[in-house]
Parts: C-alpha cells; structure tokens; sequence
C-alpha cells in the first residue's frame, strides 16, 4: 500500500495575510517530503488552482471561508464558496460542489474567527473531517478538545500546519494511504491516517499579521 504525506490546511500569497508563492510551496513540499497538500486560501480558490496547475505531486482546490458564524474549509471544490453566509447555508453551498467540510482550528480561544458553538452544533451532519490538530493553536487543551469533539460524533480526523509561511510547511501532516479523486476513496484513506505532530512557533502569527498589515498598505497607496 502507497502511503503519502498530506496537510488538508495552507495559504498562499492568494490569502490577505500570506505571501508565499506558489513556486515556493511547492519547493517546500518537495524538500520535506509532502506530496498531497489542500491549499485552502481565505475565500478563494484561485490559489489551489495555481498551485495545482504546477505541482508535480496531488493538489486538493480547497478554501477556507469566513461564514457569518467563523471560518468553515470547503475541500474538493470547483468554485468559489462566497462568504458572510451562515454556517449552515455555507456547509450546503459546499456539499453541493460534491466538496468535503473541513472545520478548522474549532477550539482556538485566541483565534477571532474560530466558528461559534451554535455555528458548529447547526452543521455537525455536514462535517466531514475535523482538524484535531492544528499546528498554530497555541493551547494544547484547544486541540484536545477538538479530538474530544471527533470522537464523540465520530467525525474524521487530520492533522495540519494551517502554514502561512515557508517555515511551518511540512511540520505536521496526516500519513494516510494514497487515494485517486474520489471522495470517498479519500474519506476511507484518511480513516487509516496516522498525524505527525509538531507545534509551530507562536510568531508565526506574527508574520500573517505583518504580511496583512503589508499588503493593505499596499493597496491604499496603488489605489491613490
């Protein structure tokens, strides 16, 4: 059985608050041994694509979109999920792709768009996968209680770096057997999956706040 490296979480210079290259992702992932990666960029997938469109190894076209209730990953999509909806409304916008629900870093305290207790209890037969740990939660007891969460409705679980710079790519990823695109192939593959573990550093939330910060002045002073 093929086994690969897969991380279901990561932004590219097609997030506001990211400014890594497709190009040096992909070097990245390569240099560390990834290849199976869900480029999910703050509500687009024109990331993904990019990325996909150039990498050597499986690209899953994903987003991770700001619902009105926090923020919900679509995986396996074809279009943009728009964002500002509900929590369910965008669940269901995803599923109507044939796309997987992702819940991202759900127990992160620090975090101000983690999804709200009644966002999360208002999709839970719409999730998919949950990510019982994510690389950036300062808290370990925030990512326990996301395993808690899994196991107690029997949700599928992963493993991510939620990178946003070249320096947290390939620190935590899900080891699960290889798949083809099918979804459900997928979901059984990553019933088998094995996470790697290993915290980022807590400036890297630095760095999105620094590379946000960049860009909107960038754009204030290109507009004028």
């Amino acid at each position: 059985m093929t086994m690969i490296n897969a991380d279901f979480h990561i932004h590219t210079m097609f997030s506001p608050d990211s400014s890594m290259s497709p190009e040096t992702l992909i070097s990245k992932c390569i240099k560390t041994g990834l290849n199976c990666i869900a480029v999910t960029d703050h509500n687009t997938i024109q990331g993904a694509l990019k990325v996909a469109s150039i990498a050597p190894f499986k690209v899953i076209i994903g987003s991770e979109i700001k619902s009105s209730q926090g923020e919900i990953i679509g995986l396996f999509l074809k279009e943009d999920i728009p964002p500002n909806k509900t929590a369910l409304e965008t669940v269901k916008l995803i599923k109507e792709q044939n796309g997987l629900v992702s819940v991202p870093h759900p127990f992160d305290r620090y975090r101000h768009n983690v999804i709200t207790k009644n966002g999360l209890d208002s999709i839970i037969p719409y999730i998919d996968m949950l990510e019982v740990f994510n690389a950036r939660n300062i808290r370990d007891i925030d990512n326990q209680k996301a395993m808690d969460f899994a196991i107690e409705n029997n949700l599928l679980i992963c493993g991510v770096t939620d990178s946003h710079s070249v320096i947290e790519v390939g620190g935590t990823y899900t080891i699960m057997p290889n798949f083809i695109d099918d979804i459900q192939e997928f979901k059984q593959a990553l019933s088998k999956g094995t996470i790697i573990r290993k915290k980022s550093h807590p400036f890297v939330h630095g760095i999105s706040t620094y590379n946000k910060i960049k860009k909107k002045i960038f754009n204030t002073f290109r507009s004028i």
